[in-house]
């Protein structure tokens, strides 16, 4: 495959790139409103993805891409009991590691990028899983969305992973829009004040997931109901303000 010029890169990025908006004063004043209600009905709000420290955490997220929590958790329980460290991991071996996550979507592939990241945290990080972007990035299958969520979860940084949910939401209400997942976060962390955003991961995720569903939107469940502008409100929302 022939490569692409440094300078076609460069030239399709700035094509692509969006400015991101600075949010005029009633759109912070709905924001804010927004994720003061968010806060109050959950303080603290957590990742369901089940991990014992931050290089299980990075474990599960690898295994996590288009796979559900919930079928990752059945896989991790037993796996983190054998191997919850790179070393373990690299004692327990690729054919033992594909027996345990067989159940997971891709289990071959994120075997391989499993193994691999494992020799690579020892090699190159002294068995630590790395706190920066740039360095989580360097593994073997872990993109910026993967990046983001060990960074907010395992080492309390202000991120958000765009994931199916956040992108839906955000474009949805609308939060921050974008085309891209890397332009709705970039919207995002403009948008949301800077003393929720170490949550705001978590709860645009859970809102999203069990409340703002793609197909069928619990509108009349949803305590942000009256802030959005959504087109596809449903008729549960009529019946609910009533």
């Amino acid at each position: 495959m022939k490569k692409i010029s440094p300078k076609l890169t460069r030239a399709i990025q700035k094509s692509s790139a969006k400015k991101v908006q600075r949010p005029t004063p009633a759109q912070r004043r709905r924001v804010e409103e927004i994720f003061t209600r968010f806060s109050k009905a959950s303080p603290n709000p957590k990742g369901e993805l089940y991990y014992k420290n931050p290089f299980t955490l990075l474990v599960a997220v690898v295994l996590s891409a288009q796979a559900t929590d919930v079928g990752v958790n059945k896989a991790t329980h037993k796996l983190f009991t054998l191997a919850d460290t790179p070393e373990k991991m690299l004692e327990l071996g690729e054919p033992s590691l594909r027996a345990l996550i067989q159940t997971i979507g891709l289990f071959r592939t994120k075997a391989k990028h499993i193994i691999g990241l494992c020799r690579i945290l020892l090699d190159e990080f002294s068995g630590q899983t790395p706190q920066s972007r740039e360095a989580l990035m360097s593994l073997p299958g872990v993109g910026r969305k993967t990046a983001n969520v060990v960074m907010n979860i395992a080492f309390h940084k202000p991120t958000i992973a765009v994931d199916t949910h956040i992108f839906r939401l955000s474009n949805r209400l609308p939060l921050a829009q974008g085309k891209t997942p890397q332009e709705v976060e970039d919207g995002l962390m403009a948008l949301i004040p800077e003393r929720f955003l170490l949550h705001a991961h978590h709860w645009l995720i859970l809102h999203g997931r069990y409340v703002c569903k793609a197909r069928n939107p619990e509108c009349s469940r949803c305590i942000i109901f009256d802030l959005c502008s959504s087109e596809e409100k449903t008729s549960n929302l009529i019946s609910a303000v009533k």
